[in-house]
Order: structure tokens, then sequence, then C-alpha cells
């Protein structure tokens, strides 16, 4: 596998696009967090909770814990090198495999281990292997890419 293609993980997720590698929103959150601290925005947003038009202030707390947890999405290594999840079950068996990818098993469109990525990325996983599968990996990486691809709601689920 040629340098260069190391960044696209083994589901056909590549690890450039990932906003736990960029690190910009965790570093946005952080900061977030920090200007909260020393403005002792929790005390404000106490008082501002009994403002009704400010009523939703009474959930900062959980706001803040959530920052907290959005900077600790980050992720300094490749797919490939153990980044993301450290006991992926996509890694294990596309390297039992002996396989570069997903892309390269001909069970993808149906495996149960894509499964619970669709949580996050929706189809953009089997979109991409297709798209891989198809073209090739130095196509996929100056071409388009998905990370999340939620298929739109149809008319009758949004009423």
């Amino acid at each position: 596998m040629k340098k260069e293609h190391r960044v696209v993980a083994f589901c056909g997720i590549c690890c450039d696009d990932c906003f736990g590698r960029k690190g910009k929103i965790a570093d946005l959150a952080r900061e977030l967090r920090k200007e909260l601290r020393a403005a002792h925005f929790e005390f404000f947003a106490a008082a501002m909770a009994a403002v009704p038009q400010f009523e939703p202030l009474a959930h900062y707390p959980q706001c803040y814990e959530a920052l907290g947890s959005i900077d600790k999405l980050r992720c300094k290594k490749l797919c490939r090198d153990g980044g993301c999840t450290p006991l992926c079950a996509i890694r294990t068996c596309a390297r039992a495999k002996k396989l570069d990818g997903c892309w390269q098993c001909g069970e993808f469109e149906a495996c149960e281990k894509l499964t619970p990525l669709a949580v996050t990325h929706g189809d953009a996983i089997v979109r991409n292997l297709r798209r891989i599968k198809r073209n090739g990996l130095d196509a996929f990486l100056t071409g388009k890419r998905e990370w999340m691809h939620i298929a739109p709601k149809k008319k009758s689920e949004t009423k």
C-alpha cells in the first residue's frame, strides 16, 4: 500500500476528513470551556435561567459537560496505526483476511461489522467502499469522499 493511501481506514473513511483527527472542534470546545470557567458562567446561567426567554440555561451544567466530552474526541493516530477505536472489529477482520480494506472483500455490502458505523456515518461507509472498489484509492483521495451521508427524509416522514 502506498504511503498516501494509509489515510484511508479499512472501512473506507478517510482519516483526514475526521474532525477527531483534525482537532479543531475539540480545540474550540476546550477553549469555550476555559472561557466559561474564567467568566464563572455557571452563576450567570443559573440566575438567567429564571428569565423565561433564557430558561434553557438551566441545562448549562449538561452543556458544559458535553463540551468536555467533545474535547476528548481526538484521534492522533491513523486507523492503520491503531487510532480511533483500539479494538476495531473491522480492522481486525481486514488484517486477518490480509486486505488493504473492506472494498477488497466481496461481503462488505452485507457485513454486520460495518453496521455500528451507520449511527455516525449513515450510509457513507458503503458509498465510499463502492467508490474505492470501482475507481481505486488514488481517485478516491482526489475525488468525492463522504464522511456522513444521511438519506433525506421522505415527505411523509417530515409531517
